[in-house]
């Protein structure tokens, strides 16, 4: 497991130096750059496959997408119910997330997965997708 993520005691919040008992939420972030005028066929992209197959992953919360004012700087959340769910997620379908993107990006996504501190994300959107 990745460190930071979950502990045998529940998650451990590094930037606090708390354990709690509750599962933490979890963002996977991806920062990229798109092809010269490919901010249409990214949004389409993420419309039409990458969010279908989110919502097909287990603990997948919400998607959001940031399109900087330069038209080629992207940076995409995936929120997700726990450490595990992002993890799963980053093994077995994100794969299938960067091929799907390969036409409209240029290189590879930088990732970084992040503890959610807090979020106005209702208890009850998370309890749905379980």
């Amino acid at each position: 497991m990745s460190p930071g993520f979950e502990t045998g005691n529940g998650t451990l919040n590094h930037s606090l130096g708390l354990e709690t008992k509750e599962s933490a939420m979890f963002a996977h972030k991806l920062s990229m750059y798109l092809k010269n005028d490919g901010a249409l066929a990214f949004k389409n992209k993420i419309e039409g496959d990458i969010i279908p197959l989110l919502r097909k992953q287990k603990g997948f919360l919400q998607e959001i997408t940031f399109l900087y004012l330069n038209g080629r700087e992207v940076h995409a959340f995936s929120l997700w119910e726990s450490a595990e769910h992002a993890e799963v997620y980053n093994r077995k379908a994100y794969p299938e997330v960067v091929r799907m993107l390969a036409s409209v990006i240029e290189g590879a996504p930088l990732v970084q997965t992040y503890e959610v501190l807090n979020s106005t994300i209702p208890k009850s959107v998370a309890a749905v997708s379980a």
